[in-house]
């Protein structure tokens, strides 16, 4: 038995004798197609008994990593047991509010890998920045834990086939943030859209309208007392420290974020993917800029990107807008589906509505939400990929639509792509920014 696996793995993997079935999942096409990964054994709930209870670590809990807290603390026979942060007085004030909400302690670390090392962790919830999400779930799937990672999954496409690796090899369930995909009304109208509702589905439309202001520029400073900065740059350059970053505005610099389109955006690239039923593209183009702010941002205010599916006669158009803009259909972050019988609107993560012919009667809506962080740990407790609505191969691709169309900004060209040995035909420069260089000991690992 290996030594990192728990005695929870060890009784599953018992129960069933073996693993379920071999697979090569199709993101290993290519280079890596002779490499098969073995799916994780289905275990009835029953084999861990009525008590088996969930120990959580929380890495990042500045933002977002707040809800993450409260959805695991929210769900029966789940705890969260460390709260992991680089930022001293973060951790310590998130302590304090913990155990005043929750009446119970929590651990704080500021190194998440002794969160790694501690075998009562059973599963990792990452809510960190952009630049670190595939990095720590990769080594939480090494080292034995299950994962619930943030939207993007990925800072680059490359890290999408290895975190694709991480989890078919150790057997992880490794959940996307893109909670839409347990909506129970958008999984109807996903539903809707594959039994013909607006007939041939050739289109897919990704909106991002957010209300981002002018965050000027603060410029170089000390590194504020409780801050470990190298852990926060992690695998990134460490750059002289300035409040342009931390906590929230890496999202508009390269280094640590991807824009809107890989905030937000990876919502609306999700069910792009998921509705129009398709994987990587063969055509990317995308263009945009600053049009508003003298700032610091280095990403684009305005941006469309395109990308073409020729072989499916199929595309998809994904605009970001960042200040004063109409609305799309009542929707100012969503979705739009066109048929050649209708179209269908997905507006947020909860509503669809749908118009039908020429004069665009109404047809089938719905709203309804879903427990996306509960799917998740159902799925843990029964050791069973199937049952997730974010499986790790959607990490992967919603992610990597997003950087697809940002490579192609950032060069300023449109780009012609192998969908399935995911490389850019002709153009090794576009091909040196699928990855990043990593900064040590902060490393991408050769060997998963």
């Amino acid at each position: 038995m290996k030594k990192n696996q728990t005695r929870r793995n060890f009784i599953a993997t018992a129960a069933t004798g073996a693993v379920a079935s071999v697979i090569a999942p199709l993101a290993f096409a290519g280079e890596h197609a002779a490499q098969p990964f073995k799916m994780p054994a289905v275990v009835p709930k029953s084999a861990f008994g009525a008590n088996d209870r969930i120990r959580i670590a929380v890495f990042g809990v500045n933002g977002r990593g707040n809800d993450h807290i409260s959805m695991a603390m929210g769900q029966p026979n789940t705890v969260v047991a460390t709260i992991c942060d680089p930022d001293m007085n973060v951790l310590k004030e998130k302590q304090k509010a913990f155990e005043e909400n929750h009446k119970q302690k929590v651990a704080i670390e500021q190194d998440f890998r002794k969160a790694l090392d501690d075998k009562n962790i059973d599963a990792v919830s990452i809510a960190s920045p952009n630049h670190w999400h595939a990095l720590q779930a990769i080594y939480a799937c090494q080292a034995g834990k299950d994962v619930y990672v943030e939207k993007p999954a990925t800072h680059n496409v490359f890290e999408g086939r290895k975190l694709i690796e991480a989890a078919y090899k150790y057997n992880r369930i490794v959940q996307h943030g893109v909670q839409l995909r347990s909506s129970v009304a958008i999984r109807e109208a996903v539903q809707h859209l594959r039994d013909g509702l607006i007939g041939r589905v050739y289109m897919a439309r990704g909106i991002v309208y957010r209300w981002r202001p002018d965050i000027g520029n603060k410029g170089i400073s000390n590194v504020p007392e409780g801050l470990n900065y190298d852990m926060w740059c992690g695998p990134a350059p460490m750059v002289p420290f300035t409040k342009n970053l931390v906590h929230y505005n890496w999202h508009w610099h390269w280094n640590y974020g991807n824009g809107d389109v890989g905030n937000q955006g990876i919502h609306q690239t999700d069910c792009c993917i998921w509705g129009l039923d398709v994987g990587l593209p063969e055509r990317i183009t995308s263009m945009g800029g600053k049009f508003l702010w003298d700032d610091c941002k280095e990403v684009p205010e305005i941006q469309t990107s395109i990308f073409h599916y020729p072989k499916e006669k199929k595309i998809i158009q994904f605009e970001v807008r960042n200040w004063c803009t109409n609305l799309e259909e009542t929707a100012n972050c969503g979705n739009i589906f066109y048929g050649d019988k209708g179209y269908l609107v997905v507006k947020g993560n909860e509503t669809y509505y749908s118009f039908l012919g020429e004069k665009r009667e109404k047809g089938p809506t719905r709203a309804g939400g879903g427990d996306h962080y509960r799917n998740w740990l159902d799925a843990i407790r029964a050791r069973d990929m199937s049952m997730q609505h974010g499986p790790v191969e959607s990490c992967h691709l919603s992610s990597a639509l997003a950087h697809l169309g940002n490579i192609s900004y950032r060069l300023g060209r449109q780009l012609e792509f192998d969908p399935v040995a995911e490389r850019f035909i002709g153009d090794e420069d576009a091909n040196y920014m699928l990855s990043r260089e990593y900064r040590a000991p902060y490393l991408m690992p050769e060997k998963i």
